[in-house]
């Protein structure tokens, strides 16, 4: 996969690629299902009933005035507020791995540049830069043709597939290299998650779908990627807001080489400027990554202690309910799919009480959850369609949430769950890991 690009723009980049939907699902975001709900409801209304019910009426003809009546009597519940995306990018074709990109289609094209000489001295009134230097090294950069063609918008949208897109990554291969990378990390991932409270498995499921556990981080030189797409992104409608994000990484990109002595020219990775293991964004490894082991120094890309420390942290940060679920399963009879297809908004942060869906007649295939003190539990409708197949459906939960923050897509929060929990049902099968006194009683 690739990249921690904010979870912002990962929205408008098209889909490509071995692990493709990487943007929500391999482009990281997963649009509004069109059959959802056209509007974003705020849990404390106390008169939603009138919108929802022309709504219901058009979605769920046979449900609507159940879920009406039973929404618009429903308590409020505790909304929050939308959040920054935060950032990731998709997986995209790569070159082989050793291979570079280097792509001079005209020389020095970023010499005696005036966006670029502007930039420069933002550097150096900012960042304490030198001048000179930095014109010297951005007269030795390359426009990358091939970053410029990918971040292109796809000229007809991808149709979703959900089956498609997990079986890219749910597949024996990546499950068994998880697996050895979990034991040849083992001790490293438990105090992980005793530090930041993050699951091994979601930490391992991240890290499978990124790169599988570093095999794949990208052969693109990120000073190429990021100076083409900071000063020539594709004319498309959001290129202003792209650019400006490819600018805030291109000056963290320069001062984090700067001040880990690293060379610049000689830094790899993904097409957006992703770096290493866990596809952190310059920006993100300034945040978000920890020298997990000690040495002094932040290393994402050979370093799988300080790539596990880094995720763990980044998911912690931004917001991870230790001990909390990240989904819940719903009951797949009608009554519950015709709720849950009227909820589903593609909006990833919770916004419904699970309270008013359950008033409105849904049932949850959750045997262990008590409904009455999780009444006020904000959760999202997650739609997972598949042509030809009736659309999937389950609620999300605040930590579902946080892994769409890593990349703003159903699709992709989903895998990353589902890959861990593969894995882990693998090492407790081989007896590599004994399963947990809460899971031993459930069974």
């Amino acid at each position: 996969m690739m990249s921690i690009v904010c979870r912002e723009f990962a929205a408008n980049l098209p889909q490509w690629g071995p692990a493709t939907p990487r943007r929500a699902g391999s482009v990281g975001y997963t649009a509004p299902n069109p059959i959802a709900l056209s509007a974003r409801f705020d849990m404390n209304s106390s008169k939603p009933a009138a919108l929802l019910s022309a709504l219901f009426r058009v979605r769920v003809p046979l449900v609507a005035a159940a879920v009406v009546a039973a929404l618009g009597a429903a308590p409020a519940g505790a909304q929050t507020q939308p959040a920054k995306s935060a950032g990731k990018l998709v997986a995209q074709a790569q070159p082989q791995q050793g291979q570079t990109f280097e792509e001079e289609i005209v020389p020095q094209r970023y010499a005696n540049n005036a966006k670029v000489d502007a930039f420069i001295d933002e550097m150096v009134s900012r960042n304490g830069f030198d001048s000179t230097s930095l014109h010297a090294l951005f007269s030795r950069i390359s426009y990358s043709a091939t970053a410029v063609k990918l971040v292109r918008p796809a000229p007809s949208p991808t149709v979703k597939n959900w089956r498609v897109y997990r079986s890219r990554f749910i597949e024996p291969i990546r499950i068994n290299a998880g697996v050895k990378f979990w034991k040849a990390n083992q001790a490293t991932l438990q105090r992980a998650s005793e530090q930041f409270g993050v699951p091994p498995e979601v930490i391992v499921g991240i890290i499978g779908v990124e790169t599988i556990y570093g095999r794949y981080m990208g052969n693109f030189r990120v000073l190429d990627a990021l100076t083409t797409l900071t000063f020539d992104y594709p004319d498309t409608p959001n290129r202003d807001s792209r650019q400006a994000t490819f600018r805030k990484n291109l000056e963290d990109f320069l001062v984090w080489t700067r001040d880990n002595q690293l060379d610049p020219t000689t830094v790899l990775g993904s097409y957006t400027g992703a770096i290493g293991i866990p596809q952190f964004l310059p920006s993100s490894i300034r945040e978000y990554a920890v020298d997990f082991d000690g040495t002094g120094h932040v290393d994402l890309r050979s370093s799988p202690v300080d790539a596990i420390g880094s995720v763990a942290n980044y998911l912690k940060q931004h917001g991870w309910e230790t001990d909390r679920p990240v989904v819940w399963q719903i009951t797949p009879d009608t009554g519950s799919l015709g709720i849950a297809q009227a909820a589903a908004d593609g909006q990833p942060e919770p916004h419904w009480a699970l309270s008013q869906l359950l008033r409105a007649g849904m049932t949850l295939n959750e045997p262990t959850v008590n409904i009455t003190t999780e009444a006020g539990t904000p959760v999202t409708v997650v739609d997972l369609p598949s042509p030809g197949r009736a659309t999937e459906y389950m609620l999300g939960l605040k930590n579902f949430y946080v892994l769409t923050r890593y990349n703003r897509s159903f699709f992709y929060a989903l895998t990353v769950y589902q890959l861990g929990e593969a894995v882990k049902a693998q090492m407790e099968a081989s007896g590599a890991l004994q399963p947990s006194a809460t899971e031993t009683q459930s069974q």
